[in-house]
């Protein structure tokens, strides 16, 4: 009884133990929370790999109210005053930013897109008893391969054909190129040549050094101190700013001379600028039938966020919304309106000759979805002896549907049954048949009579979608004799509307319409000038047999006049074909104001800075936070994707909890930086148990994991953010010139800071601080070689002509080899790496 009680309290022992320590249990700091004996490795594996992934997307979203604060900070600004003779009291007001571009991004904002590597890596080796790990090393040098070639690839073929981006500022580009490399150099030595396996506290201070080293170093390049003195700018603004209002690169390299000159800042005339240009856009938007004023609004808030100069945290920050099914910083066009908006992304000079092309034709078929009725004269004239008047009708537009339409007459001065047959008919037309013809009966008395006319006019049947075009209506003159008629104006003078755009001045063919006739007509100045107020000239009107009734049409130039009223005159000279000139031969143009139409314009505006406003990312309070939160698409739901809706379900719970943030207004953004920073350090050490216990459940190594899932996670956000920024950005430095600072960052933060710690910790207690080389040391080697080609073939592709001279983009064959240069080394990383971690091959420095 006594061994059957002690073998129960074995077993009991041995079960106990095994409930504590079975598979994959012991390896992860904070994880698990719960036993999970019971359950399968397959079903653990599975739950981990989800929650790994779940957990990028908090830290994604998290990381966005990081950058946001960071935004807030790096957007300071400050005023000074500058003597200036020309200005008021002899002193002129500059608002100039705090922050200097160059050290904003190597300082905030690469610690905002590095943040979850450096703290995974400095909370490895606190967790683990200040002893050094595998799982950050790894990423922190699995992301730097990851961002510097498959980045740079994607960035490289994502430019439209025949266009480059260069950088801009290459000298900084230098410098961090340099440091990107020796980086990687300098941990090679230290972990295999000056102290091979130990970091000595020397060691990891002067790897933390050289982080403010690469600051003042890099802020140096960028202010040309010591170096010939560039053209001294006026200080400018940093942060996201959409008051300057930029063009898109066309890829023409020699726009870019000398691209290490220093550009100046948004001055005060570059945002008058801004404003005409908006103003101008405005206009163009409301001159648009059935576009309502919101979707207009959006168009142009949409047209000056892609084409405003961002820095690289405002594209991280768009790509994590992206991701999370949040508020886009870019605002959504409809579908039925996106033609428009690929319209005004044409240069300014093509879109308004295609605005006129717009005005003479409006296209009403909606893209050719439509079929569209008219007839082929607003007006014609027939003999009275004739007996019948021949009226066509063609269509245009959706060819391959039948359509009818119904046509009927209108009395106007000539009556129906004493003058003309009525006519009240369905007109079919067959599928892909574009013309028809009508008569109509005309009566022929024995009085004399003036000219009299009358209307035939079309009516839309039930049920049958046609529309109708510009001539809808056709008045039918009845003339009595066979006379060419003489030639005049409608009326004496004219008051157009300057957004009509269009002068559209009548000239009348009365007393016959016999035969082919012409008349030259020349404009004169009065007020208005030709060519800056309106676009004259002389030219030649000609009339048809049996037209009685044309116009000619001339521009009209819009002006920013709060008042207008402008005149020229017209005048007819010379008549061909018979006919003669009537008694109005000068008509007076007057072009006036359009209250309506600027009202409409004003409102455009307003709304279209009132969007941008809302894209201010410094601008936000706990309503907006928790409005954005619950809502898909931050409240946009009208442009709202299926997608964004099943990443928004995803995400909803993170973005309810990290609406409890402080928003970014209060104290200059610190406290949301404070706050978001120890929460990205929390989400960073369940990240890293995640990996670490998935990977042992499938059976890869923690270095495997680290160069693998982990980098790729944390860099998925700045791969979207690149690619956007490559297509968007005139420059190249926002998609590919920070890589090599943040990669710089990586090592000189995500490993001197944690070094630092673990030395000082070792030092105190009379010991060293061990770190094996191992598999990070051939992995480093390995980034390193890598590293040195992809910065060559950059070099390479700024300096040759084969590759259109731009760091991005270029002729399509080179830059997708380039391109695959990019991702082949990167493959061959990650292979030898893991064979390395293996075991496979053991290569040994």
């Amino acid at each position: 009884m006594a061994n059957t009680t002690g073998s129960s309290a074995i077993n009991h022992a041995e079960l106990q133990e095994l409930v504590k320590n079975y598979t994959c249990s012991d390896v992860a700091l904070l994880l698990p929370v719960i036993s999970e004996f019971t359950w399968a490795v397959e079903v653990r594996a599975f739950l981990y790999l989800l929650g790994l992934l779940w957990c990028f997307l908090a830290v994604a979203i998290i990381a966005d109210v990081f950058m946001c604060s960071i935004e807030r900070i790096t957007s300071k600004t400050t005023i000074v005053r500058v003597p200036d003779a020309n200005a008021e009291g002899g002193i002129r007001e500059l608002e100039v930013k705090v922050w200097n571009d160059t050290v904003a991004n190597l300082s905030l904002l690469a610690l905002g897109t590095s943040a979850p590597e450096i703290l995974l890596s400095c909370i490895e080796i606190i967790g683990n008893g200040f002893k050094a790990g595998e799982l950050g090393p790894g990423t922190i040098v699995g992301s730097a391969a990851f961002n510097l070639l498959v980045i740079s690839a994607i960035c490289i073929v994502a430019i439209p054909e025949g266009e480059i981006r260069r950088i801009r500022s290459f000298k900084v580009f230098g410098v961090t190129a340099f440091t990107c490399i020796f980086a990687y150099v300098w941990l090679a030595i230290v972990l295999m040549a000056i102290s091979p396996n130990v970091v000595d506290l020397w060691e990891a201070i002067v790897t933390f050094l050289m982080f403010p080293t690469l600051i003042i170093v890099a802020y140096i390049a960028d202010k040309d101190f010591c170096m010939k003195k560039s053209k001294r700018e006026e200080p400018g603004f940093v942060g996201i700013s959409l008051e300057r209002y930029t063009k898109k690169a066309t890829g023409d390299a020699s726009e870019d001379k000398d691209t290490e000159e220093r550009q100046p800042g948004p001055s005060s005339d570059e945002n008058v600028r801004g404003d005409a240009e908006l103003l101008t856009l405005a206009k163009e938007l409301g001159h648009i039938e059935e576009l309502p004023e919101e979707e207009a609004a959006k168009i142009a808030a949409k047209k000056i966020a892609e084409n405003t100069s961002h820095n690289r945290g405002w594209y991280r920050i768009n790509a994590t919304r992206f991701f999370s099914g949040g508020k886009k910083l870019v605002p959504r066009v409809l579908t039925s309106f996106q033609d428009l908006y690929e319209r005004i992304q044409l240069p300014e000079d093509e879109r308004a000759d295609h605005a006129k092309s717009i005005t003479k034709n409006i296209d009403h078929s909606d893209g050719g979805r439509r079929p569209v009725i008219e007839f082929t004269a607003a007006a014609v004239a027939v003999m009275e002896n004739e007996g019948k008047v021949r009226i066509g009708i063609r269509r245009h537009g959706k060819l391959d549907v039948p359509v009818t339409v119904r046509v009927e007459t209108i009395n106007g001065t000539a009556l129906a049954g004493e003058d003309y047959k009525p006519f009240d008919e369905k007109v079919k037309f067959a599928a892909n048949e574009i013309l028809r013809q009508i008569y109509i009966e005309i009566v022929d008395d024995c009085e004399w009579e003036p000219d009299e006319f009358f209307f035939v006019k079309m009516a839309a049947e039930p049920d049958v979608d046609v529309a109708f075009g510009n001539i809808a209506i056709c008045q039918v003159t009845i003339i009595n004799d066979d006379e060419p008629g003489l030639l005049e104006f409608a009326k004496p003078s004219i008051v157009v509307k300057e957004s009509s755009r269009l002068a559209s001045i009548p000239v009348s063919r009365r007393n016959g319409a016999d035969g082919h006739v012409s008349v030259t007509w020349k404009t004169k100045d009065i007020t208005a000038l030709n060519n800056k107020d309106y676009e004259g000239g002389e030219g030649t009107l000609k009339f048809d047999n049996q037209e009685t009734s044309k116009t000619i049409d001339l521009p009209i130039f819009e002006s920013n006049k709060p008042e207008r009223d402008e005149s020229f005159q017209i005048e007819l000279l010379e008549t061909d074909g018979g006919a003669t000139l009537g008694k109005i031969t000068k008509c007076i143009i007057t072009i006036v104001n359009d209250e309506e139409f600027n009202g409409l314009v004003s409102r455009i505006v307003s709304l279209t800075k009132a969007n941008l406003d809302s894209l201010q990312l410094e601008k936000s309070t706990y309503v907006t936070q928790f409005k954005d939160a619950m809502n898909v698409n931050g409240g946009d739901i009208e442009n709202a994707t299926f997608i964004d809706y099943i990443l928004h379900f995803c995400t909803f719970f993170w973005k309810i909890l990290f609406a409890f943030v402080p928003p970014t207004q209060y104290l200059g953004g610190w406290p949301t930086f404070i706050i978001s920073l120890a929460v990205i350090g929390f989400l960073t050490a369940i990240i890293g148990d995640l990996a670490t216990i998935f990977g042992c459940l499938i059976g890869l190594e923690k270095t495997i994991t680290a160069i693998t899932l982990v980098a790729l996670g944390t860099s998925m956000p700045d791969t979207f953010a690149s690619k956007t920024a490559a297509t968007m950005e005139k420059y190249a430095d926002s998609s590919v010139g920070n890589v090599n600072g943040s990669n710089s960052v990586n090592v000189f933060l995500g490993l001197g800071l944690p070094w630092v710690i673990a030395s000082i910790y070792w030092t105190a207690k009379g010991d060293v601080f061990k770190v094996e080389a191992g598999s990070l040391g051939f992995s480093v080697v390995l980034y390193t070689v890598a590293a040195i080609i992809a910065i060559s073939l950059f070099i390479t592709r700024r300096f040759l002509g084969a590759f259109g001279k731009g760091e991005l983009g270029g002729p399509n064959i080179t830059k997708w080899i380039s391109g695959a240069i990019m991702i082949s080394l990167w493959v061959l990383y990650v292979v030898f790496s893991s064979l390395q971690a293996k075991k496979i091959i053991n290569v040994q420095f």
